[in-house]
């Protein structure tokens, strides 16, 4: 039992140790600008006023507003996703009806 108190008392002092991460300014180097540019896309991002809209409709309007995203998936809500990010890609999250039910964004 004591073995085990340790070993929890060791991982919180591990898990306290590390920073989180922060927003980084130019002054902390040329490699971290490069990577936050990296995740800069272009053209609309979000589309609030699709909740409730089915979502093949969606699917088209989105499409159509943003050229430059090509993959849209059409996915149940509550299934689980890989957390990459792809400026080309928005999620359609839809219910059994196959309305949309979250914010699609670019993810």
């Amino acid at each position: 039992m004591e073995s085990k108190f340790a070993h929890i008392i060791v991982f919180f002092l591990l898990a306290t140790s590390f920073e989180t991460l922060l927003a980084r300014k130019e002054s902390d180097g040329p490699e971290v600008i490069e990577l936050q540019k990296e995740f800069e896309c272009n053209g609309k991002q979000r589309w609030p006023e699709l909740i409730g809209v089915p979502t093949k409709l969606a699917k088209e309007i989105i499409e159509k507003e943003n050229p430059s995203i090509n993959d849209v998936p059409i996915i149940l809500n509550g299934t689980p996703v890989p957390l990459n990010y792809r400026c080309n890609r928005v999620r359609l999250f839809d219910n059994i009806l196959g309305d949309v039910v979250q914010i699609p964004l670019v993810s």
